[in-house]
Order: structure tokens, then sequence, then C-alpha cells
């Protein structure tokens, strides 16, 4: 009888207290807020609405934005700002820079995967990692090292994919795309041959999850009223989210340690390919401050930003081939015009193609690029993304923002926004970004998928040249179909535009 008194004791309190912090919540959320001002942008919610749409939650900020381009959820401390008005994003990310951080919001729900790394951090750490970074990217050693990488790793993934020809079978290729470019990444970032285009090892498996699912159960974050809490407790999502960060964090301890041994003894910047190598040549200089915790951060920020971001755009990129095949006829046409040499999958063609994917070469495919950057105009890489108020301000469109409010921009939003590019935003047509057949850039407050401003993507043309030298092998050798016409597809809600459930496709070699 005690213990039965005992659990429902138990119980009663656990209700009170979930009331209570939910009533808490409510008061804090609705208080102070100015709901009714106009001069603030309308409210059409809070933060927590975003739970019931979570899994189409790009799709729901488009449908409100196509009714209010700037509006806001109501977050217990503060406002959340949504924007697609291109004035409002120049305003934030560049004219007024010095006004907005990442925010302790921001950085509290991303710091336990990507710690004090480059996309999280503000001030002076930002400066000195943008400053090392742009070395780095700037270099011709790295540019040429990578390009090899590139090459080496598309020859790779052609004669995965010719090993499905003819089996009619259908096979993941977001999951091949994700192996491809964690290859090169790694490679390129920490010059360590992973392999996991031959096959993925136990531990490999258990990281690429980890890795994943961190992201999306960081993403949760955003919407899950009690995450702190559980945090403490160790329960649910937060008990996952830990255990997956330790994963990650003995597979890029492992990694830190490999290398160190590998550059051991190595004092010219010359000598170092890779872009962990010149960091750790950085770190000798003060190692307590750039220790192997400051190196894991670098690793996982240059990771989501070199794996995921290209695999998820390459992946969208085929998925679009596939709904529109005679756009895919016209780039496979392109390819086959500027490298012009015969196409039968064999192994001296394929080392004779990726010998063709020339700088030069690439710089001729217009319509290749244009169909890329088509791809990310309706599903950028990175769907929202923001900064957060480090004064009262006002917005070009006239609305206030209140100090310690987020702003953010809804690229995946823009994309699909008439105000922006006509009645025919909704439409996949690569020829908006030509002009007599020659590739126009746009402004990077127009296209933001690579950010804009000061935080402009370093890797931008690094992620281009990596895309079109996989797409122009593909391309080159394979027509590929969706396995089912019928299925939808769809994205994970994560920091990535990760599509959800993979990619399965059918492929068919090319003939003359």
């Amino acid at each position: 009888m005690s213990i039965l008194y005992f659990i429902f004791t138990f119980m009663s309190f656990s209700v009170l207290f979930v009331i209570l912090t939910f009533c808490f919540l409510l008061l804090k959320i609705f208080t102070g807020k100015s709901i009714r001002n106009p001069i603030y942008p309308p409210v059409k919610g809070t933060v927590f609405d975003q739970l019931f749409y979570f899994n189409r939650l790009y799709d729901y900020q488009t449908k409100v934005a196509k009714e209010q381009p700037t509006f806001r959820l109501l977050a217990p401390d503060q406002s959340e700002v949504y924007t697609t008005d291109m004035r409002n994003i120049e305003h934030v990310l560049k004219t007024n820079f010095a006004k907005y951080s990442k925010g302790k919001y921001n950085q509290d729900i991303v710091s336990d995967v990507f710690g004090q790394g480059i996309f999280v951090v503000d001030g002076e750490k930002w400066k000195q990692q943008r400053k090392l970074a742009s070395l780095e990217f700037s270099t011709r050693v790295l540019r040429d090292f990578s390009c090899s990488v590139f090459r080496r790793n598309s020859a790779k993934l052609v004669r995965v994919v010719s090993e499905m020809l003819g089996s009619n079978q259908s096979f993941d290729m977001q999951d091949i795309l994700m192996r491809c470019t964690l290859d090169s990444i790694i490679k390129v970032g920490f010059g360590i041959d992973l392999n996991c285009l031959d096959g993925l090892s136990e531990e490999r498996t258990a990281f690429m999850k980890a890795f994943d699912d961190s992201t999306a159960l960081s993403y949760w974050r955003f919407v899950d009223p009690f995450w702190k809490l559980k945090r403490v407790l160790n329960i649910g999502s937060e008990a996952a989210l830990r255990k997956n960060v330790r994963i990650m964090d003995d597979f890029v301890h492992q990694l830190t340690k490999s290398k160190r041994t590998l550059v051991t003894g190595k004092t010219d910047a010359n000598d170092r390919e890779d872009i962990l190598s010149r960091f750790l040549l950085e770190s000798e200089k003060d190692p307590e401050k750039m220790n192997d915790t400051y190196l894991r951060d670098i690793i996982l920020n240059f990771m989501i930003a070199g794996k995921d971001t290209s695999a998820n755009t390459l992946s969208w990129f085929l998925y679009m081939l596939t709904k529109n095949p005679l756009i895919q006829e016209r780039v496979a046409q392109e390819v086959r015009d500027v490298v012009g040499i015969t196409i039968q999958v064999n192994e001296a063609n394929i080392d004779e193609l990726v010998e063709n994917i020339t700088d030069a070469n690439l710089d001729k495919m217009h319509y290749l690029h244009a169909t890329i950057t088509e791809t990310l105009r309706l599903y950028p890489a990175v769907p929202v993304d923001g900064r957060c108020a480090e004064v009262d301000d006002i917005l070009p469109d006239g609305f206030r923002l209140r100090k310690g409010d987020g702003v953010y921009y809804m690229a995946y939003a823009m994309g699909r926004m008439p105000y922006i590019w006509g009645e025919d935003a909704d439409d996949f047509r690569p020829e908006r970004w030509l002009k007599n057949g020659i590739f126009q850039p746009e402004s990077p407050f127009k296209f933001v998928a690579f950010h804009a401003g000061p935080r402009i993507c370093l890797g931008k043309d690094f992620a281009y040249r990596q895309m079109k030298i996989v797409s122009t092998a593909l391309l080159f050798f394979f027509r590929f179909k969706l396995a089912d016409e019928t299925k939808n597809v769809t994205y994970r809600t994560m920091f990535t535009l990760h599509m959800d459930g993979g990619l399965p496709l059918r492929v068919t070699p090319r003939t003359a």
C-alpha cells in the first residue's frame, strides 16, 4: 500500500511540476512582447507552435512568408523574427554586421555538437578562425590538392555506380554521395583516407549515423521547451544526443591522434596539403589555446560544411534531373560537348574522363553551373540561418527589434517567393541564370544559399568545384531515374536540407 501511495504521490508531483513549468513558460512567452504593437513584426505564434509543423517546417515557413514577408514567433526570453525581405537580410548580414551576433540562445543549442567552431563563435574567436581558414582556402596548394582528391573520388564513385548497371536494382544515391563527400572532406581537410566508398566499417557507420542524428537532435532543441531539463536528467532526446556526441568525439580524437603522428617532424607549411595539418602547425604557436578540444570543434565544423552541404545539394540536383529529364539530357550533352571523348563505362574511359575534368573545362559548363545553382535556389543546403540583435534596431522594412531578438533569413522560403524570383518562382528553370548562354550571378542577398556579408561561405568556390566534378563524372556515363516515381521525396528537418529516407534511384548507361 505504501509503495502505491509513493508512486501515486510521485506521479502527482510530476504532473504538477509539468503543469507549473508550462504555465511559467506561457507567462514568459507572452509578457512584455508588445504583441499588438504595429511597430514590431506581426506575431504568427510561438516557437513551440513549430512542433505541429516540424516535419514540414520549411514549407510552413514559406506559406507564412507568402502572406507576411517579415513575422515573428514568441520565445520565453525574446522574439524570433523571420524574414524573406532582401533589404533586411543585407541590413543584418552586412550593413549593420557589428550590431548582430550568433547570440547565446543559438550558441547554447548547437554548442554540444559544434563547440567553439567557426559557425558558432563571434568576436575574436571568429576572426581568428576566419583569418586562418581564409588563408588556407586561398592557397594554390590546397586548391590543387582538393581538385585531385575530388577527381579521384569521382572516379571511384563512377565505379561504385557502374556496379548497379544491368541489375535493375534501386540504390540509395544520397548514401553513396554522403560517403563520397565524407571521403573527400576527410582527405582534403585532414589528409587521411577513410575509403568509405569502398565500404563502411562498423566504426565509420556509427560515426556517420551519430553525426546525422546529433545535428537533427540539436535542431530539435529549437522546438523542445524542456530540452535543458532533459539534459540535466539525461533522458530522452538529450540522452541520445549525449551518446552520439561521445561517438563523434572518440572518432575525431582518433583522427587527430593519427594526424599528429603523421605530421611529426614536418615544419614547412608547404609540405602540409590538408587543412588540419596547417591548423596543427598553428597550434604549436599556442598549444594551450589551440588544444585538442579546439581542433575537435574545427573538424566537426568543417565536416558539416564539406560533407553534408555538398552531398545534400548533389542529391537534390539529381532528384530534380529525374523530375526534369529534358534538363538532365541538356546537362549531359553540355558535359559531352566540353569533354569530347567516347562514352562507354570502362576503366580506361573513367581515367580519361577524370583527366579531362580540368578547371578550364569546368568553366565552360555554364548550363551545369546554372542547374546546380537553380537546385540551391529551391533546395538550399542551409534552409534557415540567422543572427541575434545586440542592440535595439530598426529594419529597413520599418519593423523594430529589441536587443536579444533573433533575426532569421529563410533561404528555402526565399527561393519560392514570387516577389523575388517572379511568378515562376516554384519552377525549376536553370535558364533564369543564363544570359546568351553565359551564367550570370545574383546578389548574395537575393540568392543567400552561401550566406552573405563578412561571414559569407569561404568554401563557396570549393563546393562548386566538387559538385561540378562529381556531376560531370556521373552524367557523362549514366542516366538516372527515380526508383519509384510515385514516392514523395521530402526533407528531414535539421540544420542542413537532408533528404528523409534517402534517394532511391535506378541507373542506365549512356550510349553514343
